[in-house]
């Protein structure tokens, strides 16, 4: 079984007869068919048909693997391997119960390769689209240490939390950003199909229209002659955006710094990174991995190029023999609370413990923001939507009151 390399292992389907007589059927990796049918049999089953799991067809294709999945497989991981379950086992109950056939897939493949006497640490580090280098290391120093259990729960609740921070972000950015998505659509569609009504209309009243009118029209009448252009620049616009935003080092730095200096966004984002920073820092520890080697992961899950080259900076100065308090008050971004609490948890030897309770506070303190922040923002955009499509309204109605004023 150790022969057969991992990667060479595909999906079969199988059909058979168990030790009763009864018809059964199901999935399993092997490096070829003989081999499924040697596999069935030692299990006391008779193999009828075993053949490849056909690929889905166009339209059919697999659900992106999400880091919400990933979570879930932590935690499942997490579960069974405390309740005793052995890991290869646990991975094929895990690969059954998935919704996701992609998700099914790599962990089928994870399984194909501990079984195939590959620490799981190395089975994930092939997978590093899916498995950070923190995750990897985490699993690894669990598995050197013994403690894969209590590894693999410290990564589950530090997956969760993260997405669940991650969570709290995009609901603060999603609703200010749909709404004037709405407003700018609603606009366009006025100016182009509703106001040309009404500029009929007023071509028979045979008086100066108002000068609000006049240039609510004249809006109208180029988005009416360069729509497309306007379209087609603000599609350009954001197709650049995400182009650089994805390909261009520069631009990302340039965003995160950008973002830090925002109002109320800024302090929002300094909370998430300082979670981030406290979280990540507080499971590394846990887990026993070194702390320059554990500065190493944290500085790329901080979420915020600033924040990323002032911990690349600490772990330099921790390589040399610098406590973490002094190195973190060097770097002139943590605050005086969080400078404190890991100073106590470096005296007392609770690092870890110290580092998950900032990573609490920081957590809760994003959760109150972004409460705060949804209800702040909902009456400004309500009344945004009101100033503009209200002011397009009477725009249009000027005329008219004033036509019956004369009369």
């Amino acid at each position: 079984m150790a022969q057969a390399a991992s990667t060479d292992k595909v999906a079969f389907v199988w059909e058979g007869k168990d030790s009763n007589g009864k018809r059964v059927k199901g999935e399993q990796w092997a490096a070829n068919e003989a081999m499924v049918r040697a596999q069935l049999r030692r299990e006391g089953t008779v193999p009828l048909k075993v053949r490849k799991k056909p690929k889905p067809l166009f339209g059919a294709s697999k659900k992106k693997i999400r880091p919400a999945d990933i979570a879930g497989f932590a935690r499942q991981a997490a579960t069974m391997t405390s309740s005793g379950v052995p890991l290869v086992q646990s991975l094929e109950i895990i690969a059954q119960g998935a919704d996701n056939p992609s998700m099914r897939d790599l962990v089928n493949g994870i399984r194909a390769d501990v079984e195939g006497g590959t620490p799981f640490a190395d089975a994930l580090a092939k997978r590093r689209v899916y498995f950070d280098d923190l995750f990897v290391n985490l699993v690894r120093a669990g598995e050197e240490s013994g403690n894969l259990e209590a590894v693999l729960d410290r990564i589950a609740t530090y997956k969760e939390k993260t997405e669940s921070l991650k969570g709290k972000i995009k609901k603060a950015m999603f609703y200010p950003t749909a709404v004037v998505v709405v407003a700018f659509i609603v606009t366009a569609i006025l100016l182009i199909f509703v106001i040309p009504q009404f500029q009929d209309l007023f071509q028979g009243f045979g008086a100066d229209l108002p000068g609000f009118t006049l240039f609510v029209i004249a809006i109208s009448e180029a988005f009416q002659k360069y729509w497309w252009a306007i379209f087609g620049g603000l599609g350009a616009a954001i197709a650049a955006f995400i182009y650089f935003k994805k390909r261009s080092k520069r631009f990302q730095d340039f965003l995160d710094r950008l973002v830090l200096k925002l109002p109320i966004f800024g302090e929002l984002a300094e909370k998430a990174a300082l979670a981030r920073f406290a979280r990540t820092l507080s499971t590394m520890f846990a887990a026993g991995v070194p702390m320059v080697e554990a500065l190493d992961s944290v500085s790329g899950a901080t979420g915020n190029v600033v924040f990323e080259n002032a911990i690349a900076d600490m772990r330099d100065q921790t390589a040399t023999g610098q406590p973490l308090q002094v190195t973190m008050k060097s770097a002139g971004l943590f605050p005086a609370m969080v400078i404190q609490m890991v100073g106590i948890g470096e005296e007392t030897g609770e690092v870890d413990s110290m580092l998950a309770k900032v990573a609490d506070f920081y957590e809760e303190e994003v959760d109150n923001m972004v409460d705060g922040l949804s209800s702040l923002l909902e009456p400004m955009i309500m009344a945004f939507l009101g100033i503009v499509v209200g002011g397009l309204v009477i725009a249009m109605y000027l005329p008219i009151f004033k036509l019956g004023s004369v009369v």
